[in-house]
């Protein structure tokens, strides 16, 4: 056993490596302790695909909570009605980065977004098979969506060498660490765990749903100085992530939007990537990742300063997020060294055919395959 020291600005944080994983150990001895009272718990059943809260048109879209079948973990989807904005900061804007610009109108269809990011209570679900586990100790009878999901959980995350959390919490807390592609990928388990479509919002999608209508640098003004009330960043954040829904929703009923982590979205990051929608209205933007290096943050976290917390800031991927990770290559699921970084999700009220997931919503970087082990 030995420990990699992790710099995070003032904070030093000590990353146990050893051959077993201690923490995912901890977990499920945790979470199997709970298991003999399963079957005691009087549980709403998990919606099938077909019934509530499904919707034919817009305005039968109504918030719900998506509950992971066999286990406690639950998702609250926010509907969020389609429309056109612009997007991108003004160059006026205090803070502002060239890569947001310039701005441009972009239309996106309606969908469903995550009340709050993903929390680790559902992560580590796809991560441990907590819900096969409790299953086959419940003696639940196995349904086709655990059949149609298993797929996707022989193809998760190799085990961690360290608590992932870092010591910042875990229940109620927001997953942190991952990389793109597994959030990618945790969202395709859950479409097969469900039988409903999720998926990573583009940057377009995203930044509308932050906004929520308003045109200001923030969601609730362009002063800098309210920002505590709504988010967790670096000047109250105490060093570390809260957990989710502790602050001041945005306009539209969505919790952390501005700080606390930052969120994983579909496009690459490109720094003139704007450039290419300056004509009309851009219908559903994406940028397609092409490679692995940089890939599209959002929304600031724990560790950012106000400006980078705004609704147009944004960040790219790097290297170095991974430059602690003793494994050779690289892991593609986790990143040693990005604390910061979590993710939220979507659902599209239409949900794609099989060609346009082919083409456009599942496409990302042809180097990686979901069926590698590492």
């Amino acid at each position: 056993m030995f420990c990699l020291s992790v710099v995070r600005r003032s904070r030093v944080v000590q990353l146990p490596v050893g051959p077993v994983g201690l923490g995912a150990l901890a977990v499920l001895l945790t979470a199997m302790v709970s298991f003999g009272r399963a079957a005691d718990d009087q549980r709403t059943p998990l919606p099938l695909k077909g019934q509530q809260p499904d919707a034919a048109a817009e305005a039968e879209m109504q918030e719900y909570t998506e509950l992971i079948e066999h286990t406690d973990a639950k998702i609250e989807m926010v509907p969020i009605k389609g429309g056109e904005f612009v997007m991108g900061s003004p160059e006026s804007e205090a803070g502002r980065q060239a890569h947001e610009g310039p701005q441009h109108k972009v239309k996106v269809g309606p969908f469903w977004m995550g009340k709050y990011e993903i929390r680790w209570d559902a992560f580590e679900v796809w991560m441990f098979d907590l819900d096969i586990v409790r299953r086959k100790m419940t003696k639940a009878q196995e349904t086709p969506r655990d059949q149609s999901a298993l797929e996707y959980q022989l193809s998760q995350p190799t085990e961690p060498y360290s608590d992932m959390t870092f010591g910042m919490g875990k229940s109620g807390f927001p997953a942190i660490c991952m990389t793109q592609f597994a959030a990618r990928t945790f969202c395709q388990w859950l479409t097969e765990k469900t039988g409903r479509y999720y998926r990573l919002p583009t940057e377009a999608e995203w930044e509308y749903a932050c906004r929520a209508g308003t045109t200001t640098a923030y969601s609730f003004g362009d002063d800098p100085a309210e920002l505590g009330d709504y988010a967790w960043y670096y000047d109250n954040s105490d060093e570390a992530y809260h957990k989710v829904g502790q602050k001041k929703p945005n306009p539209w009923g969505l919790y952390d939007m501005h700080g606390n982590v930052a969120e994983w979205v579909l496009d690459e990051f490109v720094q003139d990537g704007y450039s290419r929608f300056q004509d009309g209205v851009a219908d559903n933007p994406l940028i397609t990742p092409t490679k692995l290096f940089p890939q599209v943050v959002r929304g600031g976290s724990w560790e950012a300063d106000p400006a980078d917390c705004r609704s147009a800031a944004r960040a790219g991927s790097d290297p170095s997020w991974q430059a602690q990770d003793p494994q050779i290559p690289k892991s593609m699921w986790y990143h040693t060294d990005a604390l910061h970084v979590g993710f939220r999700i979507i659902r599209p009220l239409v949900e794609p055919s099989a060609e346009e997931l082919a083409a456009k919503w599942d496409k990302m970087e042809p180097k990686l395959d979901r069926k590698r082990g590492r």
